[in-house]
């Protein structure tokens, strides 16, 4: 049985204390939670066993959450850190993005923030193994992980990013991706060029409302196709010899790449037909379950003359689901990680389908 993530809570206000753990609590993955109320005793916790994620309150008495960053930094270089506070200054945020936490939230305070934040934290501990390519800042992350973070909090920020003598920036407006720039290069054709970097230093700068906007499609849009493009990039030279080492991945593994899709599944509707799928352990069995639900679907249409369906989704506990056909094509199954709300996989979906069936 896998090990829980084990995260340590710090604020020296024990009502928040208490709260914040019930929430963390709740998520999916079912964390192991314990909290403290001073820096010196979260120092302590930290060395006396590991520990996945710290999230931390910046205004505390005797040590502050700033000196605790600097501490914790410099003895846990591979620890995840988020900061949780009231503090509303961007000089504060860009101190603790230097100091290298994976994110800097204001303290919710509604529901939809709540939720917001669970969601978060639930994707950040599904991402526990990282690549060792990364950018310092956020541990180990590449920039389509930054980018997400950015938007999915619906942060307006600036990102800086350098490699070497690259130098390059992303400007996020609301959650949104509004330009990009490299030395040559501007709005989508620079965002494609400083996201295939693979490594390097990033800062996080204040907002830039006066900046005119030319990339006007969706981030998560954005982001699918240029993870597909340098995928296609990246692919090497197929082999003679089907199913050999060396083929290629398919198109699915590209379309995997937005935040929350946990597999993939193209089923043709002739039933010979071989089948395509990612990160699915019985691809069959799906397969006949999505064929079976085609024709069941098909068939309550024409009986209620409703003419033909367009897409089911299904939400469990454990995972979602989405199922679309595609005259040509047949049916695309995607998965989807609990933390996703309904319309979070409505959106990738159709951002997948479109993809997939062009």
């Amino acid at each position: 049985m896998a090990t829980p993530n084990k995260i340590l809570l710090l604020d020296d206000d024990e009502s928040m204390l208490e709260l914040y753990q019930e929430l963390l609590k709740q998520l999916p993955s079912r964390p192991d939670v314990q909290v403290c109320n001073s820096g010196a005793r979260a120092i302590a916790m930290l060395e006396s066993e590991p520990f996945t994620l710290l999230i931390t309150d910046l205004r505390m008495p005797k040590m502050d959450g700033l000196q605790v960053l600097a501490i914790v930094r410099r003895k846990f270089p591979q620890l995840r850190i988020v900061v949780l506070t009231g503090v509303l200054d961007e000089e504060y945020r860009s101190r603790c993005y230097a100091q290298g936490v994976e994110m800097f939230w204001q303290k919710p305070s509604n529901t939809e923030d709540i939720q917001m934040f669970q969601n978060c934290i639930e994707s950040m501990l599904d991402r526990v193994t990282q690549t060792p390519d990364g950018f310092r800042g956020v541990q180990s992350k590449s920039l389509v992980d930054l980018i997400q973070l950015e938007c999915l909090s619906r942060s307006s920020s600036v990102l800086h990013i350098t490699r070497a003598a690259l130098d390059g920036r992303v400007w996020i407006q609301g959650g949104e991706i509004i330009d990009a720039a490299t030395a040559n290069l501007t709005g989508e054709e620079a965002f494609k060029e400083i996201m295939s970097w693979k490594g390097g230093n990033f800062e996080i700068l204040p907002a830039d409302p006066s900046r005119m906007r030319t990339i006007h499609g969706s981030s998560q849009g954005l982001l699918l196709d240029t993870a597909q493009s340098l995928d296609e990039a990246q692919a090497p030279e197929p082999s003679s010899e089907p199913g050999r080492e060396g083929q290629p991945a398919t198109g699915l593994a590209a379309l995997a790449r937005l935040e929350g899709v946990a597999f993939l599944l193209s089923v043709p509707m002739e039933e010979k037909a071989p089948l395509e799928s990612w990160s699915l352990e019985s691809p069959g069995d799906v397969a006949a379950w999505a064929r079976d639900t085609h024709r069941r679907l098909a068939r309550l249409g024409e009986t209620l003359q409703a003419g033909a369906w367009t897409g089911a989704t299904g939400f469990g506990l454990q995972e979602h689901w989405a199922l679309q056909p595609h005259d040509l094509k047949g049916l695309l199954c995607v998965g989807f990680r609990p933390a996703l709300e309904k319309d979070q996989v409505e959106q990738t979906m159709q951002l997948v389908f479109d993809k997939w069936a062009s």
